[in-house]
């Protein structure tokens, strides 16, 4: 064949390619946005709703630390401690959250497989953006990734800082925050992996723990407890008067941590639905239930209901429901109430007396005892024949409860092992404990060389 028929050969071979391939050019061009349309349709985007309640919710978790948890223990001690309570908590609160954008989300929830911890991928918020989301609890359903970061932020830094009602007004500054610091990243971290990640152990489990009866209050109440017996009792513990010094602020420290805790129970569902709703119902009536049972015992044992009563029956309420908040029917979230304050009664009135140990601000008989009870009942009153949402496939109550008393025994070992450790470390490094004469002073002008009332 010439070169020119070759040519026009070819020639002839291209155009016909040409114009069988044009269809499937232009099919393929107009079917590419449309599958960039498809696949961003698929990839889920935060509901603006959503966002704004977990903002919500985030900001009124912040309002129970400060000024709630602050106020409500800066009453409880005395005139010359106050202080020194606000600025433990101020400052605790502020550590913790520098630990957590610095490792502690990473620790608790940076996606490893580990059962125990979260692994460093995510360490000072790497691949954390404006872009990144977290899942909720329904599918499909996303929230920002930074607003997950802080709403699980406020937790972390309010725990640790629950722990030291338990042995205020004798403690160092400097032991308080440090041990705190500690605490939160080898036993609240941890914790919160096991509780709340998908990979961790307790979760794999089935542990129910909606807002944080294992994670915040038994782990807070324990490290107390183990805190109070190591540092010791208050010098004058049960010869000086100790009553605390204004019950007026430890009201409004308590209203304010009532109403704090509807972000802490209702955000913990992550999204603004109705399993948030049910959250904020049981979080009004197990705690008004609560404080008029409290009260009725105080009025059968004492002959008054007092206000310090009506406060730790409030704090008893709120703790008990916890767990179970997003999980219990409003009727038995109305049971709870009504138990756990009488056997939180008991351990503050009795059991501490009986047993003698200075807790400062019944963190033990409140926050474990009432965690501990909170934990268990879950279990109970998840079934969907008391109101509750109901069980997981071939879950009876009997097995979930099981589950219920292994979270709690676990959080228990971890928490008391680990914390006693940790004190022991800081009573090495800088000592736990202020010189007598500071604490007869007053640990405001010792501690922070300043008073909270000055006579005027």
């Amino acid at each position: 064949m010439s070169i020119s028929k070759l040519s026009s050969a070819l020639t002839r071979v291209g155009m016909l390619s040409a114009a069988v391939l044009a269809p499937a050019i232009a099919f393929a061009q107009e079917a590419a946005p449309a599958a960039a349309a498809a696949a961003t349709a698929a990839t889920p985007v935060p509901d603006k709703g959503d966002t704004a309640f977990m903002f919500i919710s985030t900001i009124l978790v912040l309002f129970m630390l400060v000024p709630g948890l602050a106020l409500f223990y800066g009453g409880l001690v005395r005139a010359k401690n106050m202080l020194s309570v606000l600025m433990q908590c101020t400052m605790i609160g502020a550590v913790v959250m520098i630990l957590w954008v610095l490792y502690g989300y990473s620790f608790a929830f940076g996606g490893g497989t580990s059962p125990y911890w979260g692994g460093t991928a995510k360490m000072f918020l790497s691949g954390v953006s404006t872009a990144t989301t977290a899942p909720t609890f329904s599918k499909g359903v996303v929230i920002p990734e930074f607003i997950f970061m802080l709403f699980q932020m406020t937790f972390a830094a309010i725990t640790p800082a629950l722990i030291i009602g338990a042995f205020a007004e004798r403690i160092k500054f400097g032991a308080a925050v440090l041990f705190c610091a500690l605490w939160a990243t080898f036993v609240y971290f941890p914790i919160a992996h096991m509780v709340w990640d998908s990979n961790g152990m307790l979760f794999k489990m089935g542990a129910l723990d909606f807002a944080g009866g294992t994670v915040v209050h038994i782990n807070a109440g324990i490290a107390g407890i183990v805190g109070a017996l190591l540092v010791g009792k208050r010098v004058g513990f049960g010869k000086d008067m100790m009553a605390p010094h204004s019950m007026t602020l430890t009201m409004v420290g308590a209203s304010m941590l009532w109403v704090g805790w509807f972000g802490f129970n209702a955000g913990s569902n992550l999204e603004a639905s109705g399993g948030a709703m049910l959250a904020t119902v049981n979080t009004f009536i197990a705690t008004a239930a609560a404080i008029i049972s409290w009260s009725l015992v105080e009025t059968f044992t004492r002959g008054k209901a007092s206000m310090l009563g009506g406060a730790s029956g409030m704090v008893a309420g709120l703790v008990a429901i916890t767990p179970a908040a997003g999980i219990a029917g409003p009727m038995g979230a109305i049971i709870m109430g009504l138990i756990v304050s009488p056997l939180c009664y008991f351990f503050v009135s009795v059991v501490k007396n009986k047993f003698g140990y200075d807790d400062t601000a019944d963190v033990f008989g409140v926050h474990c005892i009432g965690g501990i009870f909170g934990a268990i009942a879950t279990g109970i009153f998840a079934s969907a024949s008391l109101g509750g949402v109901g069980y997981a496939d071939g879950v009876t109550m009997s097995s979930q409860v099981m589950v219920q008393l292994t979270a709690v025994v676990t959080t228990i070992l971890w928490c008391g092992i680990g914390s006693a450790i940790l004190y022991k470390i800081v009573d090495v490094v800088i000592g736990l404990r202020v010189a007598p004469e500071a604490e007869r002073e007053g640990l405001d002008l010792a501690s922070h060389g300043e008073a909270a009332y000055h006579n005027s």
